[in-house]
């Protein structure tokens, strides 16, 4: 194979899973990541450490700096203009430009703007970039409260963030509860009254109506729909984000909500690649969105990448969907589908702890009794478990009886799988579960589950240099 110039926009989990991959099948191309934003990549994910202290920039960093020497991946610090998929060129925004015989686009998301008036003020961002959160640093030391917009995993990391400067929060969220597009409404009281907990304003049902400058052009005060003026000096947007593809969408790049890729990852674009926050699925593996945002996804998409631009042909089959994430104190996984509102044909059953801090919802099919989707709040429970039994088709009375085995708490912890089952039988008395003794349960469950287990697009490759 002839020398190629792959070139990659965007050095997050995506773009630098494609670049190590690639290296790993090919000694001879030539592999550029190009990044605006820092010149090495970090752990997005861990930008609220450094902003609390418990991590520096260069601990987020999960390769020294001279890996990518060593490994012969170049890196390009710059933004790009344009992108010329004729001359099959970037142009960038200091003049200089950079060929390419294959682009894969993995620009990642960015914070939604919803159009409110003074969202340019200076005082008002988001939580993506290591920029933001250099904003952050400068502008916390004179801030005494600052509105957080839109509930969500980012709008609690910021208010978590905030709270250890001793910098007051309130929390507008247009639902009637916390994360209620998302979460049912038990566990979306649950991570409320957990909000409440820790000092936050939370103002449910609550919208902006813009934002209102002071004289230096900062944000001083946001006013509601409602007509209230919430007096503050910083502003962030947390209504979600979205696929970051204004450079792809001006080259003629064929874009929907994120950038249009099959299910090879190959754009309608000779030679364009896309993954990440920014690809948008034509055809949608099953139990799947058609833009998924998490970081595990994203390194599976850098990984499929690098197999077929190698020339294997591996096609996209993520399995089922998992998730998980903190809000304060309490932890929170799922894994399938839970939705808000059970589908059609499904049933759901939900406990949860009197102090109001732990709890598990179980989606079932009503007419086959099988799994669909768990949530688990406060309690750790097994990815591989879960997942399995929900492939497998495993129903909920056999989950009940053998919930011992999901559970994932150290030691010493206190199990909750009596009460649990418990309270399944009662609600559930058609489908009563006997919970199985713990001796051997953990042998038994896991020989069905790597008996069972196939790996997920696995392919032989040489090791990178250390």
């Amino acid at each position: 194979m002839s020398t190629r110039s792959i070139v990659i926009l965007g050095n997050g989990i995506t773009g630098i899973t494609a670049a190590r991959n690639i290296r790993k099948r090919s000694d001879d191309d030539r592999i550029t990541v190009v990044s605006g934003e820092t010149d090495h990549h970090f752990s997005r994910t861990a930008l609220m450490y450094i902003f609390m202290g418990d991590m520096t920039y260069a601990d987020t960093k999960p390769y020294e700096d001279g890996f990518w020497p060593k490994n012969r991946i170049e890196l390009k610090r710059g933004w790009v203009d344009a992108i010329d998929t004729t001359a099959t060129r970037l142009t960038f925004s200091n003049g200089d430009s950079l060929p390419y015989d294959e682009l894969i686009i993995a620009t990642g998301s960015q914070p939604n703007r919803l159009g409110w008036p003074g969202q340019d003020l200076q005082g008002v961002q988001g939580l993506y970039s290591l920029q933001d959160l250099e904003s952050m640093e400068k502008l916390c030391p004179t801030t005494k409260r600052a509105v957080i917009a839109g509930g969500g995993l980012i709008g609690v990391e910021v208010a978590e963030m905030l709270l250890t400067r001793g910098i007051a929060v309130t929390f507008l969220v247009r639902e009637k509860s916390f994360w209620g597009s998302v979460l049912p409404e038990g566990e979306s009281k649950l991570v409320g009254r957990e909000i409440l907990r820790h000092g936050i304003d939370l103002s449910l049902q609550s919208e902006i109506q813009e934002i209102l400058p002071d004289a230096a052009g900062r944000a001083r005060a946001v006013k509601t729909k409602a007509g209230d003026e919430i007096p503050c000096e910083m502003v962030f947007l947390t209504a979600g984000v979205s696929p970051n593809i204004a450079v792809a969408r001006a080259a003629g790049v064929e874009c929907d909500r994120g950038v249009l890729v099959d299910e090879f990852f190959r754009t309608a674009t000779p030679h364009v690649w896309a993954g990440g926050d920014c690809a948008q699925h034509r055809t949608v593996p099953a139990g799947r969105r058609p833009v998924e945002q998490v970081w595990y996804t994203g390194k599976l998409h850098g990984e499929h990448i690098a197999a077929n631009i190698c020339g294997e042909s591996l096609p996209y089959q993520p399995g089922i969907w998992f998730n998980s994430a903190k809000f304060f104190d309490i932890e929170y996984q799922t894994y399938g589908t839970v939705l808000p509102k059970p589908r059609d044909g499904e049933q759901s059953f939900y406990w949860e702890h009197p102090d109001g801090d732990k709890s598990i919802r179980v989606n079932f099919r009503g007419d086959t009794g099988e799994l669909v989707g768990v949530n688990v709040f406060g309690i750790r429970h097994r990815h591989l478990v879960w997942e399995h039994w929900i492939a497998a088709g495993t129903t909920v009375t056999e989950a009940m009886s053998d919930l011992g085995a999901a559970n994932f708490d150290p030691e010493f912890f206190r199990q909750y799988e009596p009460e649990i089952v418990a309270a399944f039988n009662a609600a559930h008395p058609q489908s009563a579960a006997t919970l199985r003794t713990r001796k051997g349960l953990f042998t038994r469950v896991f020989q069905r589950l790597f008996k069972s287990a196939s790996p997920r697009g696995a392919v032989a490759v040489s090791a990178m240099t250390p």
